[in-house]
């Protein structure tokens, strides 16, 4: 792995307390397909890191990892300083209330409004929410975050690809996250609504303070959204930094996702 001086200059500046994610050597295979092959990673509070690679390469793995839906061959894996494989069901589910997950295609439920949608993950972590009789200005003031408060009656089928992404955002912030997980944010979307998108994960992250980990093909919201990238490649990270550095590196492994 090749880190860009700089970032790791300023990595060293930060402090123990601040992990938030904590990665270290992952592998896992799937028969002879060795996806991870002792990834790293490290995410600071308050910072929003993009992980980048091709189809195939490992990232969906890597964050089925992070949240216990899949268990690694080897390595650790600590997020907000408890290690996710010595937790049991009730502690995980308990971890998992301080995470939030944007899906790739936003994932609302067809079947319910898009108050009910958003009143889920509540229901889901109901110890969170215990002394809460109602629901109703949580869910208002996840939706004015977005700038879609009039949909709350609406069903996903009323709702544009643009807007069901704004309402899975507020979705993934109802809880009141310390970590957002970010799949694909930007998929499908043409350039105007995506860049409406970043400006939100921006505003959200300075609102509330959160980290972010985003998983992205989009060159363009990398360079926006990220103070640092990492390139999953062969199953570890390949190389790390800010945008600036990498666009100016002659790795032609790199060079390929920058289209140079």
């Amino acid at each position: 792995m090749v880190t860009a001086p700089k970032s790791r200059e300023a990595m060293k500046e930060r402090s123990q307390d601040e992990v938030v994610v904590n990665i270290q050597n992952l592998y896992k295979s799937f028969g002879d397909n060795h996806v991870l092959n002792g990834f790293n990673m490290v995410l600071y509070k308050g910072e929003n890191v993009v992980v980048m690679g091709k189809s195939g390469s490992g990232k969906s793995v890597m964050i089925k990892c992070l949240v216990g839906l899949m268990a690694p061959d080897s390595g650790r894996v600590e997020v907000l300083g408890k290690d996710i494989n010595g937790l049991d069901q009730i502690a995980l589910d308990q971890l998992r209330s301080d995470v939030g997950f944007l899906f790739q295609g936003s994932a609302l439920y067809d079947s319910m409004t898009v108050r009910e949608n958003l009143e889920f993950p509540m229901r889901r972590h109901r110890k969170k929410f215990a002394n809460l009789d109602d629901t109703l200005p949580l869910v208002k003031e996840a939706l004015e975050n977005v700038g879609l408060a009039h949909t709350m009656d609406l069903m996903p089928v009323e709702l544009s690809g643009g807007m069901k992404r704004r309402i899975a955002l507020a979705r993934a912030i109802i809880l009141k996250p310390k970590l957002i997980l970010y799949d694909e944010p930007t998929s499908g979307l043409d350039p105007i609504t995506a860049k409406e998108i970043i400006e939100l994960m921006r505003s959200i992250q300075k609102k509330y303070g959160t980290s972010a980990l985003i998983i992205t093909h989009d060159v363009d919201c990398a360079r926006v959204i990220s103070e640092r990238m990492i390139l999953l490649v062969d199953g570890i990270n390949y190389i790390e930094g800010t945008y600036a550095e990498l666009i100016k590196s002659e790795d032609p492994k790199v060079n390929a996702f920058f289209k140079k």
